[in-house]
């Protein structure tokens, strides 16, 4: 017995010493530590995880193979011939995380060609090689499925433009930020204009310098994060960065010499003892006005503001609504023709024609003077005059080897400055081209007040030219979140709260509110006493949202996760001064009446459980289903599935994914309601205008409440890396989504012209993406890459009857046809010693409109373009950079044309009066004649040329 224990005890001796201790880090290309990575022994049940600092330690027997696997990255297998093995993961396929970023720029492929879904990478050096000033505006020319509109007519909507991914609206993407859901903005779009009736998150006001990269899912992603994710998800990461702290100065002009630009960033980070770092970004920028505004057409305007119409009967009815002594109310047209027929040649109708055939004179005068020396009427119009302040910091402490704060913080305050259509002396005039005291109890001759000549003059007459509405806006903009991470036992346990919100207050000058309104004693409230400044209230939303996300890799093969979110949000509309809405309140823009003001709020619960298994190396498939529950409408249950199979060495790689989404209602589509309200002889008050959807006007039309939005995705799509320089992506997207939400065209009910919100119909956009990438090819002495990416819109459509009959032709072309059908990217990259070149080539294809006032048997397209830009990058020292970017090298602007749709349309362009008052409808006379009053294809600014002077520190 003793001998058997003593060769018990020199075995276990002998085992012991046979055993050794590996122990590393684990990070990703990015040089981030990577938690939560299985280590293990191979052929054994030996294993340990990685903690919070990407750390690990395992005792392992001589001679042991260790085998790294972390989900979505390629499993890596090490000897353990040293003690210290240090371990860089990569995504599935061995990619580069950075070297997975946007077409057209200096690095190699956007679209990572192996994962189970399309997701684009963009670097922030690819979005500051663009030139273009703002975060959106860099995505425009970087991501061929995603598209932003800057509306031809400014007020509020010039806060914040609208942008979309694959043409389905701005309420159809979201936006995170290091993964957490960013508050929307307080701007509801009502303007008839692209993204009508929707809302989104302002993506303009995140400082790109705080950047560190965008990943932009380009698929439905309801089950994983909830609702709006229909169309896709922008994932904008913040720089970690401690050193190389940064100044960029940069200025820019149009080759029109107008919207000057000064910008100053400054980004730098530091390590908070060994425990942490902290990264902070301030952000100051300031673009001046630049205006683009068509030639005004004379007879048009003659013909809108001016002119009485001699032959027609209207002209010469009286104030008691008589004509000729004989009162015409209750009659028919045929009846009041025969009246008027006998009528003429009588002595007050032969004053009435003299004074409207000289008024007609007179006034056309008037509008030919004015617009002679004022060709464009005035007007300001395009790119409004915009400052900008935006702070941001992002950070993490260690609190030990298992645990983690985390936080990021932002605050952008913008003003911007606008105009309203100019107010011509005609269109506002203090004297009547028609006037006339010897003809009694007629309107047209009536007496004009003259008050406006000492509001916008020097209260001569000669003085007054009209005046010019501004609207100024103040947009404050924050979010921020807190966050713990841990982990225990390969569990990564992820908790955080996010608070964000965006307020937006209006001011109106140079105005009038030019009602008739008096007060007791018979003195008018308005008019010569009215103010010229006015506060026309704003809104506001704010969110809280807090997250609980669990997951583990339970082996090489299976990973799950599990996760709830609870969130809060409050939209809050904030009344105007009086005088803004009073009567027909501020001429120009109309504030928030009592009535529709107020304060609103609702919560939400939600779950969802993630299930990834790899059947093999090449086989994948990823399972996700969510439930979720709104205190206002009711609960929600989608899933979704998604398969990556490689084959051929890795080289291709098959991907493709199912699933169901929806998306709430906003609040700003529920309870927002802009009226104007006014009394009519007979018919009591009336309203004109937006009525929400809880409202007793809503109840008794019928109108139901708003349900959410439901979505069916499918994806299917190739990636392929056939050589070692070139890869290529395509994939088929087909997105039907039912009951989407519209604001409809204005209907006439008993309660005025009003327009609503309503779950309307079912619609399917269908296209395809195309990603292609070849680089580092040698030339000379330098290196040379091509990008080639494109989306191609195959359907967009209507595909179920509408619920009311509130969805015309200009409402369709504005959700379906508005965006370029097919938008595609061509770049190139040349690399020598300091230098880098870089030009971009954007393809802008055919772009379809149906204007309001349009012809029902015309239709406007815009011809496709292509925008070329060009970009020069001189490393002048190792610290000192200086880049040069000309935006829209060969000043191409857009261009449209009218189209018939039949035969009837086809006469119509043959008759050139014809054409051209269609053309004065839809242009405001010309005044909007580049994009027509409604329309959009991509900036109407031309060529801008930018100069920025980077330095490290």
């Amino acid at each position: 017995m003793k001998t058997f224990i003593l060769i018990l005890f020199i075995l276990d001796f002998s085992f012991l010493f046979a055993q050794k201790e590996i122990s590393g880090f684990v990070i990703d290309n990015a040089g981030s530590a990577m938690s939560g990575v299985n280590i293990t022994e191979k052929g054994t049940n030996n294993s340990v995880s990685s903690d919070i600092n990407g750390a690990y330690q395992i005792n392992v027997k001589e001679g042991a193979t260790l085998v790294f696997s972390y989900f979505g990255y390629s499993k890596q297998e090490y000897d353990t011939t040293d003690p210290i093995l240090n371990v860089v993961l990569s995504q599935d396929g061995g990619q580069n995380l950075n070297e997975v970023v946007v077409t057209g720029t200096r690095a190699a492929p956007r679209s990572n060609t192996t994962t189970t879904l399309p997701i684009d990478v963009v670097s922030f050096e690819d979005l500051t090689t663009t030139g273009q000033v703002t975060f959106d505006k860099a995505l425009q020319y970087k991501i061929p499925s995603f598209n932003t509109v800057q509306t031809p007519v400014n007020d509020a909507t010039s806060l914040l433009d609208p942008y979309e991914i694959r043409n389905m609206g701005p309420s159809r993407t979201l936006i995170l930020i290091n993964g957490k859901r960013k508050n929307l903005s307080a701007l509801l779009y009502v303007q008839t204009a692209p993204g009508q009736g929707e809302t989104g998150a302002d993506i303009s006001g995140i400082p790109i310098d705080a950047i560190e990269r965008v990943e932009i899912l380009r698929d439905g992603a309801s089950p994983q994060y909830g609702s709006d994710a229909i169309a896709g998800v922008i994932n904008i990461i913040l720089k970690k960065r401690t050193e190389d702290g940064s100044v960029r100065i940069k200025t820019g002009i149009t080759s029109k010499g107008d919207g000057e630009m000064l910008g100053i960033s400054l980004n730098n980070g530091t390590t908070v003892g060994d425990k942490g770092f902290v990264n902070y970004t301030l952000d100051f920028s300031k673009v001046n006005l630049a205006n683009r505004p068509g030639k005004v057409d004379a007879e048009g305007d003659f013909n809108d503001f001016v002119k009485i119409n001699p032959v027609v009967y209207s002209s010469y009815v009286n104030t008691d609504n008589t004509l000729g002594g004989t009162d015409i109310t209750g009659m028919t047209a045929a009846q009041i023709n025969t009246v008027f027929e006998e009528y003429k040649g009588s002595s007050d109708y032969n004053a009435k024609l003299a004074t409207i055939n000289q008024g007609n004179i007179t006034g056309r005068n008037v509008v030919d003077t004015f617009l002679r020396q004022n060709p464009e009427g005035g007007n300001s119009n395009s790119s409004p005059e915009t400052a900008a302040v935006k702070f941001l910091v992002n950070g993490e402490f260690n609190l030990s080897h298992e645990t983690q704060l985390y936080y990021n913080a932002a605050y952008v305050y913008k003003k911007v400055n606008s105009f309203a259509n100019y107010r011509t002396p005609y269109w506002r005039s203090i004297k009547n081209p028609f006037e006339n005291s010897s003809i009694q109890n007629w309107s047209n001759s009536s007496v004009y007040p003259t008050y406006l000549k000492d509001f916008f003059g020097d209260g001569t007459v000669a003085s007054y030219k009209g005046y010019h509405p501004t609207f100024t806006g103040d947009l404050n903009d924050y979010n921020a979140t807190l966050g713990y991470k841990a982990i225990k036992n390969g569990w990564n346990v992820d908790a955080s709260i996010t608070v964000g919100g965006n307020s937006q207050t209006y001011t109106v000058e140079n105005s009038q509110n030019k009602s008739d309104i008096k007060d007791s004693n018979g003195v008018n409230i308005y008019q010569e006493n009215s103010p010229i400044s006015f506060k026309p209230g704003g809104a506001s939303f704010k969110h809280i949202v807090g997250n609980l996300d669990i997951s583990k890799v339970l082996s090489d093969k299976i990973s799950v996760g599990f996760g709830s979110e609870v969130r809060t949000e409050t939209f809050i509309i904030t009344e105007g001064d009086k005088a803004s809405w009073d009567g027909e309140g501020a001429d120009s823009f109309s504030g928030n009446r009592p009535e529709n003001s107020g304060k609103w709020n609702r919560y939400n619960l939600g779950g969802y459980f993630d299930l990834a298994y790899d059947f093999s190396k090449d086989f994948l498939v990823n399972g996700t289903v969510r439930y979720e529950d709104y205190s206002d409408f009711g609960a929600a249950t989608v899933w979704k599935l998604s398969s990556r199979f490689k084959f051929y060495n890795d080289k291709i790689t098959l991907r493709g994914s199912v699933s169901t989404g929806f998306r709430a209602p906003t609040l700003h589509q529920i309870y927002s309601q802009k009226s104007q309200y006014s009394f009519i002889a007979g018919q009591g008050v009336q309203i004109n205008g937006l009525i929400n959807n809880i409202s007793a006007q809503a109840r008794i039309l019928g109108i139901p409440k708003l349900d959410a939005e439901k979505s069916t995705n499918i994806t299917v799509g190739i990636g392929a890396n056939p050589l070692k320089k070139l890869n290529f992506t395509i994939d088929y997207y087909n997105i039907k989504v039912a009951n989407r939400i519209i604001l409809g065209d204005k209907v006439a009910t008993q309660f005025g012209s009003v327009a609503w919100f309503e779950n309307s119909f079912d619609s399917r956009t269908s296209g395809l993406d195309f990603v292609m990438n070849y680089n580092t090819i040698a030339l000379g002495v330098g290196e040379l890459g091509f990008n080639l990416s494109g989306n191609v819109t195959f359907e967009n459509k209507r595909i179920s009857p509408i619920a009311s009959n509130n969805f015309g032709a200009t409402l369709n072309a504005l959700m379906f046809t508005s965006r370029p059908e097919t938008k595609w990217i061509l770049g190139a990259n040349y690399r020598i010693k300091k230098i880098d070149l870089t030009i971009n080539n954007t393809y802008f294809g055919k772009a379809t409109f149906k204007q309001q006032g349009l012809d029902s048997n015309l239709r406007t397209e815009f011809t496709p373009k292509i925008v070329t830009d060009l970009g020069i990058d001189f490393a002048a020292t190792d610290k000192l950079t200086l880049a040069f970017n000309v935006n829209n090298l060969l000043n191409v602007l857009p261009e449209w044309k009218f189209k018939a749709e039949n035969a009837v349309g086809a006469a119509i362009l043959n008759n050139p009066a014809q054409v051209k008052s269609q053309f004065n409808l839809i242009t405001f006379n010309g005044r909007y004649s580049q994009t027509t009053y409604q329309g959009f294809h991509f900036s109407q600014l031309g060529t801008l040329f930018s100069l920025s002077l980077n330095y490290k520190f």
